[in-house]
C-alpha cells in the first residue's frame, strides 16, 4: 500500500464515535465547571457549524446560545449561513454588528476599505498578497508569525495584523462577557490543521475558550463529521474563509488546499521524512518545507513562556 493511500486512510474517522466522544467531553466540562450552559460564535462556516450541532447535542437545544458578530468587512452570507444553523438546531442565537466599536477604536482607519467597493478591495488584498509572496518568498501569514525586524513590507505586515487580529479579539471580548453574565462555558471551534500551523490569532476568538472540542480534528475529518450531523450542504461546500479580509480565502492565504495541508501534517506527524512524503504525495520538497516551517514558526502561539 502507498504511503499516500496509507495517510488517507489514517485521515479517515468513525464520525458517529467521535460525535460520541465529544458530546460527552462538552456535557462533562459544563458539569465540572458548573456552567448553566454554552456560548459560541457562529462564523456560517463548517466548523462552527459542527461546534454549535454537537453542543445542542450533549446538553439540550436550550442551553446553547450562539453569537454572531459581523462587522463591515464580513460578507453578508456568513450572518445567513449562521442564522439557517441556528434555525436548524433551534437554538437561541443574537446578532452583533461590531462596526460601530471597531469604528470607535479607529481601526477602519488604519486601512482604505470602507472607501471602496468590496469587489474592488477583494482585488486589490489579493494582488497584494501575491506581490508580498513573489517579493519576499513567504505569504504575508507566514511573514507575520514572528516579529518583523528587518523584514521586507513591514509596514503593510503590521499595520494588516493589527487590522484584523483586533476583529478576532473584540469577539472573544464579547463571548467573554456575555458569557460571565449568563455562567455559560465558552466553546471555540478552531480545529487541528489551524492550530498546528498558527492560522488562528492569539487570544482571539478562535484562541481563547474553555474547551475546543474540534482540537484533535484535522480539518477534513470536521467534514467527515459536518456530514454525519447534517450540517447544510451549503456549508460544507463553500471555501473555508476567515471572513476578516475581503478576498481572503484560507486556501489564498495557506497557498494550498486542506486535503494537501492535512495529508503533509499527518505525515510529519507519523514520522515520514520530508523528501518521502514529497515523492509520496507527488508534490515539491519545498511545500513540506513550508509546513514544517509554519508549525515551528507558530510555536509562540499555543504556549505562554516563562522562566520555570
Amino acid at each position: 500500500m502507498s504511503k499516500c493511500v496509507s495517510l488517507l486512510n489514517k485521515l479517515q474517522i468513525d464520525p458517529s464515535a467521535i460525535s460520541q466522544k465529544l458530546e460527552a467531553f462538552i456535557m462533562d466540562k459544563c458539569g465540572e465547571l458548573k456552567r448553566d450552559g454554552v456560548l459560541l460564535g457562529l462564523s456560517g462556516g463548517v466548523d462552527s457549524a459542527v461546534v454549535a450541532a454537537l453542543c445542542s447535542r450533549a446538553l439540550g437545544k436550550e442551553k446553547v446560545f450562539a453569537l454572531i458578530m459581523s462587522e463591515q468587512d464580513s460578507d453578508p452570507k456568513s450572518e445567513s449561513d449562521s442564522l439557517l444553523i441556528a434555525k436548524q438546531l433551534g437554538i437561541s442565537v443574537k446578532v452583533r454588528n461590531l462596526s460601530p466599536i471597531l469604528n470607535k477604536i479607529g481601526s477602519y482607519h488604519w486601512a482604505p476599505f470602507r472607501f471602496i467597493p468590496s469587489a474592488l478591495s477583494a482585488k486589490l488584498i489579493r494582488k497584494g498578497y501575491k506581490y508580498h509572496w513573489k517579493k519576499a518568498h513567504k505569504s504575508p501569514f507566514a511573514d507575520s508569525l514572528n516579529g518583523f525586524q528587518g523584514k521586507k513590507h513591514s509596514l503593510f505586515l503590521r499595520r494588516g495584523n493589527a487590522y484584523y487580529r483586533l476583529k478576532h479579539r473584540m469577539r472573544m471580548v464579547e463571548f467573554y462577557l456575555r458569557a460571565e453574565l449568563e455562567n455559560r462555558l465558552v466553546v471555540g471551534s478552531a480545529n487541528k490543521s489551524e492550530w498546528l500551523i498558527g492560522f488562528f490569532v492569539k487570544f482571539g476568538c478562535d484562541h481563547a475558550a474553555d474547551i475546543m472540542p474540534l482540537l484533535d480534528l484535522y480539518k477534513t475529518q470536521v467534514y467527515q463529521l459536518a456530514c454525519y450531523l447534517d450540517i447544510p450542504l451549503q456549508i460544507i461546500k463553500k471555501p473555508p474563509s476567515p471572513d476578516i479580509l475581503p478576498g481572503i480565502t484560507d486556501a489564498f492565504a495557506l497557498g494550498m488546499p486542506y486535503k494537501q495541508l492535512d495529508l503533509i501534517l499527518i505525515g510529519l506527524e507519523s514520522g515520514i521524512t520530508p523528501d518521502k512524503l514529497a515523492h509520496e504525495l507527488n508534490i515539491k520538497p519545498n511545500v513540506i518545507e513550508e509546513v514544517s516551517e509554519l508549525k515551528e514558526a507558530s510555536e509562540h502561539m499555543r504556549k505562554v513562556f516563562s522562566t520555570s
